[in-house]
């Protein structure tokens, strides 16, 4: 099909809702047009940034809804989007997992804490990032205006339950409150929840000194407590002023498909709650802000007297959208709520003073959110163009990488990392000390080794594969690495290394290197992960030969041997313990005489005072410690790998077959 303005040229010029679908039939976008025509047919004409794009590459048909005017096609929208729930469309489920308050749409009301919004009339309060915060509000309510526990209608009762009787329950059912009294109740828990404490903390104080002077001390310490608790919720409001009204400040940040919305609500002067909300998006700026307002306030929450807005929508249409929710919620919205008729919705050109001040915040925690999530998420677009350039079968989403370190063929190591999305998984990452090369400088028997280990375990435990191997270093590497899978009967595995001279990146059994821009996108994440193995390794390898410093103190000293200076730190535990020990113990663990047990003790100690500081002997201890642990009886031989589990290792076969005895420490 021909994605061109050919789809909708007999679409009519008025008010009205599309739906766009793909092959399938299914909606995946759905919007609204003050000019259908007009709209719609944009999305096919001139040249598209990329989220657009992925949007119109994907419809096969579009549909529509004509309406009377533009807020008949805004109501229609958002009900439709909540139908059907478009792939495209803004979608806040994230944000309505954090914990709200609850007020429920009952004659004698409940309040709870939920995470899951009722279009029954209830009331909400929220959402709270900090969940203590929610529990120390729903504490204080329970003891300043004790409501029923019961679900369901009140049921009479003659005698009141356990919770009437320690405080947390006013006992309608058994008439110890009035509907009155405790319509009371709703309204004071209104007031705290929207930060209008004055008068509450006011009352609370007469209370205190009532009960105080009627000799009730328990009372009136009760009441002290609450009111200090009040003022200590009062106190986590950062951001205050003096204009009393209820405001809500809106903005919002979007890179490619993504977009972070942030609210930023004011009750009496102070900052009641800081929430951010994110979503894919992929129409327009005043198209995404208005979904999003929306599905923000959609019955379940007061409404504020002013809605300021960092970004423009239609505001007749809205303003029409939020009357009717006034019209359809009646009077109890909660005091310090503005009517739909009243909000007065605000979008200025260069927001200072006040009103700058908290949505230049709320824009700064939009920013800060998406930038996370960003980051969170890794680079799928830079994996999906290294995929497209090395040909690869499906998208390298999880990529192992691999380095040999060395000194002079000594402590020879090998390190494997793992990038999932683009991003560092240090969980995931691995040690192995090479077996095979007895002291001989061979990167390339050493790469093989370690490949072996690794993969032969993936098949053993059926673990998943990665999408990529990269291998520091050049051709040889590479084709020591896709020799070794083979032999596994891995060989559709995809090897690529990445050498340091040139940035050369070489396939296995091609000597013609492919050389990627400086400084684009699938060749940083190549670099990446071919400097953290390097990283990791040389760390790795620096740690190896450091242990041997413990045992060989030991061992230079006069009459101790390797085999001595094990069994000493093996009975003493560390050097710091020998030298505090008295020779006769020396000499029972190490098998000599008392003489020489002294003297050997005497060199020991002058050794550690020419070294002069007291953290000299600490030191040796940890080097010993981890040499006598990766030397134990039931290693001799052999050492072992560093992580369990990656125990296959080659003993002179550079062909390893399958192994299935994944228990053994020392075969092939």
């Amino acid at each position: 099909m021909q994605k061109d303005t050919s789809l909708v040229q007999f679409f009519p010029r008025s008010p009205g809702v599309y739906l766009m679908k793909d092959e399938d039939g299914v909606i995946i976008y759905i919007g609204k047009a003050k000019n259908l025509y007009s709209r719609v047919s944009s999305y096919f004409r001139g040249t598209k940034d990329r989220k657009t794009g992925v949007l119109v590459q994907r419809i096969n048909t579009v549909d529509y809804i004509v309406t009377n005017n533009e807020y008949e096609a805004l109501l229609l929208e958002n009900n439709l989007i909540k139908e059907h729930q478009p792939r495209y469309n803004i979608n806040l489920k994230d944000g309505k997992s954090y914990p709200m308050i609850r007020i429920t749409a009952e004659e004698y009301p409940r309040v709870f804490r939920t995470r899951r919004i009722i279009q029954d009339g209830s009331q909400y309060y929220g959402p709270y990032t900090d969940i203590h915060r929610v529990d120390r509000y729903l504490e204080l309510i329970e003891r300043l205006f004790p409501l029923r526990k019961c679900r369901g209608a009140v049921k009479k009762r003659l005698h009141p339950c356990l919770y009437y009787h320690i405080g947390r329950c006013s006992a309608p059912c058994a008439g110890k409150t009035t509907l009155e009294e405790y319509q009371s109740k709703i309204a004071g828990i209104h007031k705290l929840l929207e930060g209008n404490t004055e008068e509450l903390l006011r009352d609370l104080e007469s209370q205190m000194l009532t009960a105080s002077a009627e000799l009730r001390f328990e009372e009136a310490a009760r009441l002290r407590d609450a009111i200090q608790t009040v003022r200590g919720l009062e106190e986590e409001q950062q951001v205050m002023d003096s204009d009393p009204d209820a405001r809500d400040y809106v903005a919002f940040v979007r890179k490619d498909y993504s977009s972070s919305f942030a609210v930023f609500q004011m009750r009496g002067g102070k900052l009641l709650s800081g929430d951010v909300f994110h979503s894919v998006v992929f129409g327009s700026e005043s198209e995404d802000l208005q979904q999003f307002l929306v599905q923000y306030y959609d019955g379940t929450r007061p409404l504020p007297k002013r809605l300021i807005l960092a970004h423009p929508v239609d505001t007749e249409s809205f303003s029409r959208y939020l009357q009717g929710l006034h019209d359809a919620q009646g009077s109890g919205s909660g005091s310090g709520s503005g009517s739909g008729s009243d909000v007065s919705i605000e979008i200025p050109d260069s927001p200072s003073g006040r009103d700058g001040a908290v949505l230049r915040l709320a824009l700064e925690n939009a920013r800060s959110d998406l930038e996370k999530r960003i980051r969170e998420a890794g680079n799928v677009p830079g994996l999906e163009e290294l995929r497209d350039l090395l040909g690869l079968p499906r998208t390298p989403l999880v990529i192992e990488g691999f380095d040999i370190s060395h000194l002079d063929g000594k402590h020879t190591v090998a390190s494997m990392v793992v990038l999932q999305n683009g991003i560092p998984n240090p969980a995931a990452y691995r040690h192995f000390r090479i077996k095979s090369l007895d002291g001989r400088i061979d990167d390339f028997g050493a790469m093989r080794e370690a490949v072996a280990r690794r993969y032969t375990r993936i098949l053993n435990e059926k673990l998943p594969r990665p999408d990529l191997i990269l291998i520091d270093g050049g051709i040889g590497q590479v084709n020591a690495a896709a020799e070794i899978l083979n032999a596994l009967g891995l060989g559709e595995m995809q090897v690529v290394g990445l050498a340091k001279r040139n940035e050369e990146i070489f396939l296995p059994g091609n000597s013609t290197p492919l050389i990627l821009p400086e400084g684009s996108p699938p060749l940083r994440i190549l670099q990446q992960a071919r400097d953290e193995a390097h990283r990791f390794a040389t760390g790795f390898n620096q740690r190896a030969r450091s242990k041997d410093i413990g045992l060989s103190t030991l061992e230079a000293l006069p009459g101790i041997g390797p085999a001595r200076a094990r069994r000493l730190l093996q009975s003493f535990g560390s050097i710091a313990a020998v030298v505090a020990a008295p020779a006769d113990a020396i000499a029972h663990s190490a098998g000599i005489g008392a003489s020489q047990a002294q003297e050997t003790l005497q060199a020991l100690r002058a050794m550690s005072m020419v070294r002069g500081r007291e953290d000299a002997l600490e030191e040796l201890d940890a080097r010993a410690a981890e040499k006598v642990a990766d030397e134990t009886p039931e290693q001799a031989g052999e050492q072992a790998a560093e992580t369990p589990g990656e125990d296959y290792g080659l003993t002179g076969s550079p062909r390893p077959t399958v192994s299935r005895n994944t228990k053994s420490d020392n075969k092939p």
